[in-house]
C-alpha cells in the first residue's frame, strides 16, 4: 500500500495517536532497525518498488541514490551497490516520520520491475545497515505506531487478496475504519456502563433503581442490540472473505463427480460407472457471483463397503459437519431411494440444494421440480453428462452465495474468524452483566463488563497479546 499522501484513495482512514494498548511497545522499540523488503508483487513488471522503513531509511536511500531527498519529493536517481556499480535508475521518495504508513521514516525505491534488480536493491540496503522485513512486519510497525488499528492492519491483506471488485470494496471499507468505528462506539458505551456500576458499589446498600438503574438497563439492552447487529454484519463479513464451504453429498454412482468436474470445468475427479469410485475428499475452488465457494467431492453415501469407503463416508461426515451448504445429487432415476440415504447426513447443515442428476438417462428435459417429500423444497433437474440444466444450477449457487454473504449490502465490510469469536464472548459476558444487574450483585456485573470491553479491544488491538499479533502479521506477504 501507498506511503499515507493526503487525499490518496489508498490511504487508511488514520485515528489519531497510538493506541493506549501499544504505549509500551513503543517504548520499547523506539530504536527499531530498519528493514528493507520489495513491495511489490513477484515476477518481473514494469515497475517494482523496494521499501524502507526505520531510523536508517533516509540515510541508506541516500547512500544508494548518491544524492540527498526532500520530503514527499519523486526524485530522479541512479541506485548504487557498495561497490559503486549502477544497479538501475528509477525513482526514489522519501516520507519524514510520523507522516507515513509506518510513521517511521520511509523510502520508497521504485525501479525496473526485474526480479534481480530488485533483490539486489535490497542486498545493497542489508549491507548499509538494514535488515530483511519479515512477513507483514510493514503494517505491524503501522498498527503499533498507532496509524492503523489491528483490524485495519488485517483489511490491508484482506484488500491486497480480494479476488474482485466487490470483495476489494469490502475490505476498504474496514480499511478506511467501517468495522473499527462501530467496535470503539460500542466499546465507549461499555464504558460509560462500567463507569457507573462501579461507582454505585460503593453505595451498596442503595438498591440499584434509586442509583439510576433503570436508565442503566435501558441502556445495556440498546448496547445488545448494537452488539447483535455488529456481529450479524461481522458475520456477512467473514463469509465475504473466506467464501461458501459447500459439500456434495449423495449416494454412490449419483454423478457426484461427474457434477463437479462440471462445475469445475476440468477433470478434477475420477469418473467410472463403479460405485464407490471416489474414496477421498476432493477439494475445488470457484468464484461464484462475487464469493469464493470451496466445493467439495466426497464418498457416496451407503451402507456397508469396504474398509477403505468407509473411512471416506466417515470423512464425508466430517466433512459435513462444517459445512455451509450441502448440494444434495440423486440419481434422477430413483431419487427416493438417495434420499433415504443421506437424510441423517445433511440433517445439521444450515442449508440444502437439491439436484436430481442423469435427466439425459431418462430422456427428460432440465427444470425444476417440487418434491412434497423435502417438504416442496425445489429440487434442480440437470445432466452433468450433457451439461443440460447446469446454468440454472450455477445461478442457485450464486443466489445461496450472495445471500449467505451477504454480497453487495450497503456498507458490507470483511470481517475475520477472530473478530466474530471476539464479538460472541462480548455478547455472552455482556448477557451475563444484565443478568447480575437483575440481581443487583454489582461486583461481578461490573466485572462481567470489563470482560465484555476487553473482548471487544482485542478486535481493534487495544487489548492484545504478543503471539497474538505474530500470528495475524505472519500471514501478510514480504513487503507489506
Amino acid at each position: 500500500m501507498p506511503n499515507d499522501v493526503p487525499n490518496s484513495p489508498s490511504s487508511p482512514a488514520i485515528r489519531p495517536g497510538p493506541t493506549p494498548a501499544c504505549d509500551h511497545i513503543r517504548m520499547t522499540t523506539a530504536h527499531r532497525d530498519t528493514i528493507a523488503a520489495i513491495a511489490t508483487a513477484a515476477g518481473p513488471g514494469g515497475v517494482g518498488i523496494v521499501r524502507l522503513s526505520g531510523p536508517r531509511a533516509r540515510a541508506i536511500g541516500e547512500a544508494l541514490c548518491r544524492r540527498g531527498l526532500r520530503v514527499r519529493h519523486a526524485h530522479h536517481a541512479r541506485f548504487h551497490d557498495g561497490a559503486g556499480e549502477v544497479l538501475d535508475d528509477g525513482i526514489a521518495l522519501y516520507f519524514a516520520a510520523p507522516a507515513s504508513f509506518t510513521g517511521e521514516d520511509v523510502v520508497e525505491l521504485q525501479a525496473h520491475g526485474s526480479p534481480a534488480v530488485l533483490q539486489a536493491l535490497v542486498a545493497a540496503c542489508v549491507a548499509l545497515g538494514a535488515r530483511r522485513a519479515r512477513a507483514g512486519e510493514f503494517s505491524e510497525r503501522a498498527f503499533l505506531e498507532g496509524r492503523v488499528d489491528l483490524a485495519q492492519a488485517e483489511a490491508i491483506a484482506d484488500l491486497i487478496a480480494a479476488a474482485d471488485l466487490q470483495a476489494a470494496r469490502a475490505a476498504r471499507r474496514a480499511l478506511d475504519g467501517e468495522f473499527s468505528r462501530r467496535v470503539e462506539a460500542l466499546a465507549a458505551d461499555l464504558l460509560a456502563v462500567r463507569v457507573h456500576v462501579e461507582a454505585a458499589i460503593d453505595f451498596v446498600d442503595e438498591p440499584i433503581d434509586t442509583l439510576g438503574g433503570g436508565a442503566l438497563k435501558a441502556k445495556l439492552a440498546r448496547i445488545a442490540d448494537d452488539l447483535d447487529a455488529l456481529l450479524q454484519a461481522a458475520e456477512r463479513g467473514r463469509r465475504l472473505r473466506d467464501g461458501l464451504h459447500a459439500v456434495i453429498v449423495g449416494p454412490p454412482n449419483a454423478g457426484k463427480s461427474s457434477l463437479l468436474n462440471a462445475l469445475a470445468g476440468s477433470e478434477r475427479a475420477i469418473v467410472t460407472e463403479i460405485a464407490g469410485t471416489t474414496r477421498d475428499l476432493l477439494h475445488e475452488t470457484l468464484r461464484v457471483d462475487g464469493v469464493e465457494m470451496t466445493l467439495v467431492d466426497t464418498a457416496g453415501l451407503r451402507e456397508g463397503g469396504d474398509a477403505i469407503e468407509r473411512e471416506g463416508m466417515r470423512r464425508a461426515g466430517a466433512e459435513l459437519g462444517r459445512a455451509d451448504l450441502a448440494i444434495v445429487v440423486l440419481d434422477a432415476c430413483d431419487p427416493a431411494a438417495g434420499r433415504r440415504a443421506v437424510a441423517d447426513a445433511i440433517a445439521e447443515v444450515p442449508q440444502h440444494l437439491w439436484v436430481h442428476n442423469k435427466i439425459d438417462l431418462l430422456g427428460t428435459p432440465a427444470s425444476e421440480t417440487t418434491d412434497a417429500t423435502l417438504g416442496d423444497a425445489v429440487a434442480l433437474r440437470v445432466s452433468a453428462h450433457t451439461g443440460a440444466g447446469l446454468a440454472a444450477l450455477h445461478a442457485a449457487l450464486g443466489e445461496r452465495a450472495r445471500r449467505y454473504a451477504g454480497a453487495g449490502e450497503a456498507g458490507a465490510f470483511t470481517a475475520r474468524t477472530r473478530h466474530v469469536e471476539a464479538l460472541q464472548a462480548t455478547a455472552a459476558e455482556l448477557g451475563e452483566a444484565r443478568l447480575q444487574l437483575d440481581h443487583e450483585v454489582l461486583e461481578l456485573a461490573a466485572e462481567a463488563l470489563r470482560q465484555a470491553h476487553d473482548r471487544l479491544g482485542e478486535i481493534t488491538g487495544r487489548v492484545h497479546a504478543d503471539d497474538l499479533l505474530g500470528h495475524i502479521f505472519s500471514s501478510f506477504c514480504i513487503g507489506k
